[in-house]
């Protein structure tokens, strides 16, 4: 695990570079077996935002049949223009799953119909938060915008880094460009295809099932460190 100092917060973070691990086997050290163990018993609500993919209905299915593979058969598709029953339910929700995409136009779409506030709100009421890739960046503190001029877009910065998702065949260079860039000292978190991290609310990051990769700028050098799983076989 890596220590970061953050005040301790009230539930894990779940940080996923793709949807694999939500398949994973449902063992006691699994990953549908931990988010389950964090949610209520009876029948916990599962909120899907699919904003950064533009509500594409085939992602908000596998999300279904995750949640169902772990038991829960309460979830709502929250589209990018929420009516009141969506929202009501989304402030209901016991756990939420921000859908990868595009993690500006979803940044944006938080912005214009009200998730982004109601986010900042269930951060801090029980809730059980889950990024997939684009997802998992806008948990962390920022990304880089679009070509032709990209431009630094502040995000919900629940995990005091920035993450990177399966960019490791550009060896993470938005996340490298990142931390360059940054002056307060900030790392990025590299998570592979296929791998995942919990951000637990003693301020750890716990690896699941691929190793990650830190970006770390000292002085005018950035560096890299590798944490490894403690049960790389756990997500299988």
């Amino acid at each position: 695990m890596v220590p970061l100092g953050r005040t301790p917060l009230i539930t894990p973070l779940y940080l996923l570079a793709d949807s694999q691990l939500l398949f994973s086997r449902a063992e006691s050290n699994s990953l549908p077996a931990s988010l389950r163990a964090n949610l209520p018993s009876g029948d916990p609500k599962a909120a899907y935002i699919g904003a950064s993919n533009g509500d594409q209905p085939e992602f908000y299915d596998l999300f279904v049949a995750a949640m169902e593979s772990i038991g829960i058969f309460n979830c709502r598709c929250v589209p990018t223009q929420p009516t009141r029953e969506d929202s009501l339910f989304l402030e209901q929700a016991d756990l939420v799953l921000l859908a990868g995409g595009d993690v500006e136009r979803g940044w944006r779409a938080f912005e214009r119909n009200g998730v982004k506030d109601l986010l900042l709100r269930k951060r801090y009421d029980g809730s059980t938060l889950v990024g997939v890739s684009a997802g998992a960046v806008q948990l962390g503190v920022g990304a880089l915008t679009d070509a032709p001029r990209p431009e630094k877009l502040d995000l919900f910065a629940f995990v005091p880094l920035y993450i990177g998702a399966h960019e490791e065949e550009e060896e993470w260079w938005n996340l490298r460009a990142l931390v360059n860039l940054d002056s307060r000292g900030i790392r990025g978190i590299g998570i592979p295809q296929g791998g995942g991290a919990i951000y637990r609310p003693d301020g750890t990051l716990e690896p699941i099932h691929r190793t990650l990769t830190e970006i770390v700028r000292e002085g005018d050098q950035v560096r890299e460190n590798l944490h490894f799983p403690l049960n790389p076989s756990a997500g299988n």
